[in-house]
């Protein structure tokens, strides 16, 4: 699949929004018939521009409410050790996103535990897995945005 044009990016809209949509509302939404929606949606599936559908769940109601970043400086830099703690987060369910970053911290684990108790255990597991050098958390206490949603308006644009 080539660029993607303008109802392409109507029909990726509407699925951040909600990927539910029976295929008859979804070509109502961008203009389309509902098999040729149907075409465009299984073409940006087929080259991975949709990489999956999910539902997206309120962690308070599954008593997952506490979101946490945790900060890490690594004290070895070689690929072993990025291998070993690579597997060991992507094992740990609570930890929902690892990212190796720039500037004065080596990574950022993004996790979502029930309360201080559970987040200390998820330390408690990640340490056991992986030695690091400094770690260091910040608790969410309010979340102003948070969004799945990708902007979309210059997508496919040069």
């Amino acid at each position: 699949m080539g660029e993607i044009d303008d109802i392409d990016r109507k029909l990726l809209t509407e699925l951040q929004r909600n990927a539910g949509l029976p295929l008859e509302e979804l070509g109502n939404r961008v203009g389309l018939s509902r098999n040729a929606c149907w075409r465009r949606v299984r073409a940006m599936e087929a080259s991975g521009i949709i990489r999956a559908r999910v539902a997206l769940l309120d962690p308070a109601r599954i008593n997952l409410g506490l979101e946490v970043f945790i900060q890490i400086k690594a004290t070895v830099h070689d690929a072993q050790w990025l291998d070993k703690f690579a597997r060991a987060t992507r094992a740990i369910p609570e930890i929902t996103g690892t990212y190796r970053m720039t500037g004065d911290l080596d990574y950022l684990i993004r996790a979502r535990v029930a309360d201080m108790a559970d987040y200390d255990r998820l330390y408690q597991t990640l340490i056991a897995r992986v030695p690091m050098g400094d770690v260091s958390a910040s608790f969410v206490m309010e979340e102003i945005k948070d969004t799945t949603e990708l902007p979309l308006h210059r997508a496919g644009q040069p």
